[in-house]
C-alpha cells in the first residue's frame, strides 16, 4: 500500500486563467500573433484616438445655428435641428403621433425576440401579430382616411418612416413570394419550372436602379388611360419583386440540402405534396439557409436609399437633401455617420436576432 502523502492540486499559472490568459490564448499565442496584434492595436490607436476627440471631445452639442459649433469637431447640432426630417420626412407635425404608435407596435413585435426570459409562446403570438395585423394598424394609421384621421398622401412621407415601410413591406412580401418560386423552380410540370426560371433570371440579370426607375418612368406610359399607380406603391412592387428573385435561390439552396430520405419519408406518411413541403421539408430547409435569408433581409433594407432616384425621400435622401443647405456649412460628414448609425443598428438587429434563431433551433452553427 502506497503511504506517500498526496500531492495537493495546484492552482493553474496565473498566465493560463482570467484576463491573462485569454490575452495570451488569443492575441499572444505566439511570436506572429504578437507582432500583428501590436501593429493593429497601433493603426486602431492611430485612428480611433483622434476620431473620438472629433466626434466627442472637441464636438458641439448644443445650439440652434451653424455659428454655434466651434469648427474644432463635429457639429452635432446640425443633427439635433434636423432630427425630425430625418424621422418622419415631410409628415406634417400634428400628425406624427400616428408614426409613433407605430413605432411603439414595432417595437412591441420586436424587442422580446432578443429576450430570451420572456416565453417562447409569447414571443410567438408576437410575431403572428407582426406579420398579419400589425402591416394593417399601420397602413391605417400612417395613410389616414379612416376613423376620421386626416388623409396623409405618400409624398408627405419620408426619413426614416419610409425606409422602414419600404424594408418592412419588402421582406415581408418576398420571403413567401420566394419560397413559391423556388419550390416552382424545382417542380416536375414544365410549364411551372420554365416560368419560375424566366421570372427569377430575369429579375437577377438586372441592376435594381433600372428596376425603380423602369417602374416609376415607364410602367405609367403602358398603362390604361386614367390607371395610374401611387409612386410609392411602384416602387414597393419593384423592390419585392426584384429580391424575391434573390430569395428564391437562397431557399432553393436549402431545399437542395434536405435528403432524399426526408421527401420520402413525408410520401410514406400519407402526406400530400404540400403537407409535406409545409411540415417536413420547409422547416428543416429554412433552417439551414437562416444566414443566407437574414443577408438577403438586409441587402434588401440597404437598398431602399435607391428610391431616392424616383423622388422619394428616405433616410438617406433626407441627409443628402440638407447638408447642401447653405445654412449649414461642412455637416456632410455628421449627417452620413449619422445614417450610417441608423443602418448599423438596424442591419446589425437583424444579424444577431439570425444568430439567436439558429441558437434556438440548434442549427450546429458553432461559431459566432
Amino acid at each position: 500500500m502506497n503511504d506517500r502523502p498526496r500531492t495537493p492540486d495546484l492552482p493553474p499559472p496565473i498566465t493560463e486563467v482570467g484576463a491573462i490568459g485569454w490575452l495570451r490564448a488569443n492575441l499572444f499565442r505566439s511570436w506572429t500573433s504578437s507582432i500583428v496584434t501590436l501593429v493593429l492595436l497601433y493603426l486602431l490607436a492611430r485612428i480611433l484616438v483622434p476620431f473620438l476627440d472629433w466626434a466627442l471631445v472637441s464636438a458641439s452639442f448644443t445650439g440652434t445655428k451653424s455659428s454655434d459649433c466651434s469648427g474644432q469637431g463635429a457639429c452635432w447640432v446640425f443633427i439635433g435641428q434636423r432630427i425630425d426630417f430625418f424621422i418622419y420626412g415631410f409628415y406634417p407635425a400634428t400628425e406624427r403621433w400616428r408614426v409613433n404608435i407605430c413605432y411603439a407596435l414595432l417595437a412591441l413585435v420586436l424587442v422580446p425576440h432578443f429576450i430570451p426570459v420572456i416565453p417562447t409562446r409569447v414571443r410567438k403570438w408576437l410575431g403572428i401579430f407582426g406579420v398579419t395585423l400589425f402591416p394593417v394598424l399601420a397602413y391605417v394609421l400612417v395613410t389616414g382616411g379612416w376613423f376620421g384621421l386626416e388623409a396623409i398622401p405618400t409624398d408627405k412621407w419620408g426619413g426614416l418612416t419610409l425606409t422602414l415601410m419600404l424594408a418592412f413591406a419588402g421582406i415581408l412580401a418576398s420571403l413567401p413570394i420566394g419560397i413559391v418560386l423556388a419550390l416552382g423552380r424545382r417542380s416536375k410540370m414544365p410549364v411551372i419550372r420554365s416560368l419560375s426560371v424566366v421570372f427569377i433570371e430575369v429579375w437577377r440579370g438586372v441592376p435594381l436602379i433600372s428596376v425603380l426607375f423602369m417602374a416609376s418612368v415607364m410602367l405609367p406610359i403602358f398603362l390604361p388611360e386614367g390607371v395610374d399607380f401611387n409612386k410609392l406603391l411602384r416602387a414597393l412592387i419593384g423592390i419585392t419583386l426584384f429580391w424575391s428573385a434573390y430569395m428564391a435561390e437562397v431557399v432553393r439552396g436549402g431545399l437542395q440540402a434536405i435528403p432524399k430520405g426526408q421527401y420520402e419519408a413525408a410520401h410514406a406518411l400519407g402526406l400530400s405534396y404540400w403537407k409535406g413541403m409545409g411540415l417536413v421539408i420547409l422547416p428543416q430547409a429554412l433552417k439551414y439557409v437562416i444566414p443566407g435569408i437574414v443577408n438577403t433581409f438586409i441587402a434588401l433594407f440597404k437598398d431602399t436609399t435607391l428610391v431616392l432616384i424616383i423622388g422619394l425621400f428616405d433616410v438617406l435622401g433626407t441627409v443628402q437633401s440638407t447638408i447642401i443647405d447653405p445654412a449649414w456649412r461642412n455637416v456632410a460628414t455628421e449627417g452620413y455617420l449619422f445614417a450610417a448609425f441608423l443602418f448599423w443598428i438596424f442591419c446589425f438587429g437583424m444579424s444577431r436576432y439570425s444568430q439567436n434563431l439558429e441558437r434556438r433551433l440548434h442549427t450546429g452553427h458553432a461559431n459566432r
